[in-house]
């Protein structure tokens, strides 16, 4: 690991480091320190004498001063030079996307056309998949037949949105098509949304026949309150495979027609600035969620900036005591004669 690290000074960098070039004159100060005179300035006329005596260990010592001195002024040209430590931070700005799943749950959604078992269950499997690769955005949920109800508020718990996907099912509220219905439950969830955009993915199997609002009445509400309606009209072309329970036979099959209502759907789509489109089987229902998914991403912005401690003041100190050091060694401990 860095030292610097381990100190807190990872990323150093220095503010002024024109100052740096003081340290040049380091080498000149050591190099006279250590050449310059340390004897007495009392003259005597020989010192035969006093050739067989030791320095004294002021004397040997006395050669760490230059180097002390040296200290002082490398520390005093950090100091100058301003040493800053830097961090990295980012801030994340996300413009949410507020997102109302609308599912239909009329007897209908059993035709067998869409796979692993029916309409509805490829329904929710393929909207869940849409969830889980959502990331700051809300997202509720509205069920319908003959009448429409929020099954899951908007919410950015995904979790709990999950869980009340896998609750919705067939029979949980009575036989019928309210579209209309669907639409203006969904808007009245969104329409006291803050999000730069507020979007309705409504799926459905049939035709409008149950509810006090008619699909296109619904549809001019939501624009009103800047709402997209992006409808998916599902069930493969002509006819499918629907189930039946026969007193006599059990469960068998039996050929019932596809009637979508795709002109309205597309009027809904049309007077919102959403799209429509239909889905023939889970795949192509899976494509659709992914197109809408890429139409309606949320937009992120991240900034990022360093944010720097100054440290100048710790070299400073550092310095400003090796400089007391040095007047007590020279004119202390260490001082020399006159």
């Amino acid at each position: 690991m860095s030292p610097f690290r381990i100190l807190g000074m990872e990323n150093l960098r220095f503010q002024n480091p024109e100052f740096l070039l003081l340290l040049l004159v380091v080498p000149l100060i050591i190099y006279y320190g250590l050449t310059r005179e340390y004897g007495s300035s009392i003259k005597f006329s020989s010192l035969n004498l006093l050739g067989n005596i030791k320095p004294s260990w002021r004397n040997r010592w006395r050669k760490i001063l230059p180097f002390v001195r040296s200290l002082v002024i490398v520390f005093l040209t950090l100091a100058l030079a301003r040493p800053q430590s830097g961090r990295e931070e980012q801030k994340v700005f996300a413009e949410g996307v507020d997102i109302i799943l609308i599912l239909d749950t009329s007897t209908s959604m059993l035709a067998e056309d869409f796979k692993p078992k029916n309409r509805l269950e490829a329904a929710k499997m393929v909207a869940k998949e849409f969830i889980e690769g959502r990331e700051n955005d809300r997202i509720g949920l509205v069920v319908f037949a003959a009448k429409s109800f929020s099954q899951c508020p908007l919410t950015l718990d995904y979790g709990i949105l999950l869980n009340f996907i896998d609750q919705t099912k067939i029979g949980m509220i009575e036989d019928g098509t309210a579209i209309g219905m669907a639409i203006a439950t969904a808007t009245n969830r969104l329409r006291e949304s803050k999000a730069e955009s507020k979007v309705i993915i409504l799926l459905t199997d049939g035709r409008n026949n149950a509810g006090e609002i008619d699909p296109v009445t619904a549809a001019n509400i939501a624009d009103a309150f800047d709402i997209k309606v992006y409808s998916i009209g599902a069930g493969k072309l002509g006819y499918a495979l629907y189930p039946v329970d026969d007193p006599f036979f059990g469960k068998r099959y039996v050929q019932m027609p596809v009637e979508i209502d795709e002109q309205t759907l597309r009027k809904v789509s049309s007077i919102t600035n959403g799209k429509y489109f239909r889905a023939t089987d889970t795949e192509k229902l899976r494509e659709i969620y992914k197109e809408i998914d890429s139409m309606e991403k949320t937009k992120i912005e991240v900034k990022k900036f360093m944010r720097y401690k100054e440290f100048f003041v710790y070299f400073l100190v550092i310095a400003g005591l090796f400089f007391l050091l040095d007047i007590w060694l020279r004119y202390g401990l260490l001082r020399k004669l006159p």
